[in-house]
């Protein structure tokens, strides 16, 4: 099992096929170049309401107190099995008097599929600590914990950091139920996704018109069916995340948006064109 590769360098693959092609030509591979150009065209980013850079803070509270602070960010573009993937991370660093969280939920999503490749859950609250790696294989409908056996998965998998993106990629509209089987342990589906209603909303980042979305899944995170989670997403199209209420370690838990840090969606990303298409 291969450790993700290092991050690549941040922005879009504009320019990318071009600046190959140059160091190639003065290489004087010609037979090389003709083919990394062809893997370069041919390379295909699902289109996306964030880039690589884009930092959202949070102020959590627990339980109605102020403690602590969450962050969503798009870390960069690493290669997994070979394939491109976005590394996002999603942190929460709080608590209560005796009782502190610091979870770290990191995801690596196919830039084309927007399918999950590998997911690490490092997980402390209070006394119980854990940590989990998984890797997804979107293509075989597999994926494997780290220290156990293959089993069977979905297609277009999802996992617990990569949810949010792929809500906001989705942008459910009021009124609207999605039910998909794309959690990537099967026994936890469906993924439920529910419009509720619009709703202007004040936060430290500013007054946002949002739509109100309940996701659900099966399984212990924020976003489980016990923690009556509801997320209010920017109408515009960024679709930021700029509230998040549920039930969470025990506690109820609200994220507000404090501060947005875009992403860098022009910059140059030579790299990239070294990486192959996914197949």
């Amino acid at each position: 099992m291969t450790q993700p590769a290092a991050a690549l360098t941040r922005g879009a693959i504009a320019g990318a096929a071009s600046l190959l092609a140059a160091s190639l030509l003065a290489a004087g591979a010609a037979d090389a170049q003709n083919s990394a150009l062809t893997s370069a065209a041919t390379m295909f980013f699902a289109p996306v309401p964030f880039a690589v850079g884009e930092e959202l803070t949070f102020r959590a509270s627990f339980g109605g107190v102020n403690a602590g602070t969450a962050r969503m960010r798009v870390s960069g573009i690493d290669t997994v099995r070979g394939r491109p993937a976005y590394h996002v991370v999603f942190s929460v660093d709080g608590g209560v008097p005796f009782f502190r969280v610091r979870d770290r939920y990191e995801s690596w999503i196919d830039v084309q599929t927007l399918s999950s490749l590998r997911h690490r859950q490092q997980v402390s609250e209070g006394r119980y600590h854990r940590t989990t790696s998984y890797e997804i294989y979107p293509e075989r409908m597999q994926y494997q914990k780290q220290g156990d056996s293959i089993r069977a998965s979905v297609r277009n998998p999802l996992d617990d950091g990569s949810f949010i993106y792929a809500v906001r990629a989705a942008g459910i509209r009021v009124g609207e139920t999605r039910r998909d089987d794309r959690y990537f342990r099967p026994d936890r589906n469906p993924v439920v996704l529910t419009g509720l209603r619009h709703e202007t909303v004040k936060v430290d980042a500013g007054t946002f018109a949002t739509t109100v979305v309940r996701p659900t899944i099966k399984t212990n995170g924020i976003f489980s069916e016990n923690g009556e989670a509801q997320v209010w997403f920017t109408d515009d199209a960024r679709r930021y995340p700029v509230l998040v209420k549920t039930r969470f370690a025990k506690f109820s838990l609200t994220l507000t948006l404090q501060s947005v840090k875009q992403g860098d969606a022009s910059a140059p990303t030579p790299a990239l064109a070294a990486v192959p298409a996914a197949r």
